[in-house]
């Protein structure tokens, strides 16, 4: 039975007068007499729907949203209120299940920290559509890398190949008109070090992210982060060329590192601490790294070299924007005002950055080096 037949049999039976509320109980019997296809952790949501109502009573609307898997603060208050009605058993207790779903409980472990959100994860969780975006930015990266590689016949520090600065992807502060640059910059490396670096935490942090919060909340958490990067870096370091996805990866990394530190307690993630040490130390000798090629090259260069300003950009948005979008699983964003303070905060740095690309350098009298 499919979900809006599923809804017509309960407002028929459960709700002919339109009251607009539905005892759960009843409910509960309609589905196993049915044989209706309902996730367990929705049950369990109905249960604690039903507990913080004194009537043992849910809105028709909750379980409308509850069934299409929209959920709102009152899901929240549901959990604090109805906590005592809902099961004790954890994921980790599940047996018998195959290596995806090990995979898929493996996941909810990493990135949610509260029990519940885990079941309602594992339950509801399809294979489709699969978490295609992290994977298809970093094969293009990969094969952009390799292509450049051959032809440059350089694998290392590539930035400093005269032909390099020539490609139509990187962002150079000449090419400013060109608004793709802004965007395509994240296909290009300084080398081969940068790349697997990025490639690695897109990999590890970015698909299982993507694999919970959706290919579009992801998707427009990284490219917010690569394009606050190239337009920090136009107002910060504005004589630098950029390259690399630095800006996205750290709005990725910022964000979920963020959320594990707010919610210590809750994460279930093995060895925690060591591995929140590690990835700081890891971030910050990227950063340590990019600001040696900028200010120190290692060999002599016809131009400035890649600003390292897109990590840091990247971070702010992470720990901004990705904060608020990786706290709000399952929910909607639009109902929450500190979404549109961040969303409002991020669109007025975009027109401050456009007005400033178009009449600062000329104002300013920058002396750019010249476009290759």
């Amino acid at each position: 039975m499919d979900r809006s037949s599923l809804l017509q049999l309960i407002q028929e039976q459960l709700d002919p007068d339109n009251t607009g509320f539905i005892g759960v109980e009843t409910f509960a019997s309609l589905v196993h007499s049915h044989e209706l296809p309902l996730d367990p952790a929705k049950l369990e949501m109905l249960v604690a729907l039903a507990q913080s109502n004194d009537e043992g009573q849910i809105c028709y609307q909750e379980l409308v949203d509850l069934i299409s898997s929209k959920r709102s603060s009152s899901f929240k208050r549901a959990i604090a209120n109805g906590q005592r009605a809902l099961p004790r058993d954890v994921l980790l207790d599940e047996t018998g299940l195959g290596f995806y779903k090990r995979f898929v409980r493996y996941v909810a472990y990493e990135i949610l920290p509260c029990e519940m959100d885990r079941r309602w994860y594992f339950y509801q969780h399809r294979t489709c559509p699969p978490p295609i975006f992290m994977a298809a930015v970093t094969l293009t990266q990969i094969i952009v890398f390799l292509c450049y590689g051959a032809r440059l016949n350089r694998w290392v520090l590539q930035t400093y190949h005269p032909e390099y600065m020539k490609s139509p992807l990187v962002y150079h502060p000449g090419h400013r008109a060109r608004a793709w640059r802004f965007f395509t910059y994240m296909f290009m490396h300084v080398g081969l070090e940068q790349l697997g670096f990025n490639a690695l935490l897109q990999l590890m942090i970015g698909v299982p992210l993507e694999m919970v919060h959706g290919i579009l909340r992801i998707s427009f958490l990284y490219l917010a982060g690569v394009l606050a990067g190239s337009l920090t870096v136009s107002i910060t370091d504005m004589r630098a060329p950029l390259v690399g996805g630095s800006g996205g990866v750290y709005a990725l990394c910022s964000a979920h590192l963020a959320n594990v530190v707010m919610n210590w307690a809750g994460m279930r993630c093995p060895y925690k601490l060591l591995r929140m040490v590690l990835a700081l130390v890891c971030m910050s000798s990227e950063v340590g790294r990019a600001v040696w090629l900028r200010f120190s090259p290692p060999l002599a260069a016809s131009g400035p070299q890649p600003s390292f300003m897109a990590h840091l950009a990247g971070a702010i948005v992470g720990i901004s924007m990705g904060l608020t979008i990786l706290r709000s699983y399952e929910e909607k964003l639009q109902d929450q005002c500190v979404w549109w303070v961040v969303l409002l905060s991020y669109a007025t740095f975009l027109v401050f950055a456009v007005f400033w690309n178009i009449f600062a350098y000329d104002l300013l009298g920058t002396q750019i080096p010249p476009p290759p």
